[in-house]
């Protein structure tokens, strides 16, 4: 799996954030890593500045996994870097790097989420962004704001499922994921609260009209959807065990994307693996909005699977 690394890099030091990351999984997952870099619309093909630039990174890479203590003995490390686009005026990153992608059979995309380039190149928020939302194969978003260890660890994986076929498209990957990297899983189920409506009197109404009054279920009432939930997850943990992986599940209460967050800080977590779109089964949540809120309020890496088109 994940044979084909693309790591896009703009010149800045945001960007680079992502490249610990890659060299982590390249050399668990014995993957090629591409760093590649976009022309700017109507900047000079010949311009040697992002080609020496690319160079040197690819340098860095390649030394920092051949001293790893993680690299298997004899595993060729292969790092390759190209710039991509024309130099047209109608280049934009984004498009370049999932054209790029589809065309050079990439299987991970791992790129940072937010700053502006030192050489004011391109927005790497946007562009990451819009990667994320275009982009066939699984796409790894680090956010650029946070603190990367020195040695990064991928041993503690949180995975959200809602109940849905949808949300188990990350599975496979989370299986292989945690099998070749020794790490831990913990399943987790959101279970939104839920609200009895009852009608007010007259007088609480706006403008003087029937007012309604939102009463929230006990936690008695909310018993059987917990239950519900729960026994989903013993059904997924317990075929995850079968193949070996090492896994717990939690089933919480409350706003989808707030509880993530919270259990990826307490696990604490080193990735949050889930699909993107697709309703729930339960009826729980959407993927796509709560993947946004898990991407702009958490801190830990994002693991985004496309779902199965059918």
């Amino acid at each position: 799996m994940y044979k084909r690394m693309l790591v896009p890099l703009d010149g800045s030091e945001l960007a680079e954030i992502a490249l610990p990351y890659s060299e982590v999984l390249a050399e668990k997952l014995d993957s090629e890593v591409i760093l590649v870099n976009v022309r700017t619309p109507g900047e000079d093909p010949g311009n040697p500045e992002h080609r020496s630039y690319l160079s040197k990174m690819a340098a860095t890479v390649e030394q920092n996994m051949s001293k790893s203590s993680d690299t298997p003995p004899g595993q060729k490390v292969k790092v390759e870097s190209i710039i991509i686009g024309s130099s047209g005026l109608l280049t934009h990153a984004a498009e370049e790097i999932v054209d790029y992608a589809e065309k050079e059979n990439v299987s991970l995309i791992i790129t940072a989420t937010h700053g502006r380039t030192g050489v004011r190149r391109w927005t790497l928020g946007s562009t990451a962004d819009k990667v994320a939302r275009a982009a066939k194969c699984p796409v790894l978003l680090i956010r650029a704001n946070i603190d990367v260890p020195k040695k990064v660890k991928l041993e503690k994986l949180l995975v959200p499922l809602d109940g849905s076929k949808q949300s188990e498209t990350v599975l496979p990957h989370v299986e292989r994921l945690a099998s070749r990297l020794k790490a831990e899983v913990t399943l987790l189920h959101v279970v939104m609260p839920l609200y009895q409506v009852y009608t007010a009197a007259e007088s609480t109404g706006y403008y003087g009209g029937m007012g309604m009054v939102r009463v929230p279920y006990t936690e008695e009432q909310m018993k059987p959807l917990k239950a519900s939930a729960e026994s989903y997850l013993q059904k997924v943990n317990g075929r995850l065990m079968d193949e070996g992986v090492k896994t717990s599940y939690k089933v919480v209460v409350g706003s989808a994307g707030e509880e993530i967050i919270k259990a990826a800080d307490e696990i604490p977590a080193d990735m949050v693996a889930m699909s993107t779109h697709g309703e729930s089964g339960f009826n729980r949540w959407e993927h796509g909005s709560i993947a946004d809120k898990v991407l702009r309020a958490g801190k830990t890496p994002l693991l985004l699977v496309r779902e199965l088109q059918t």
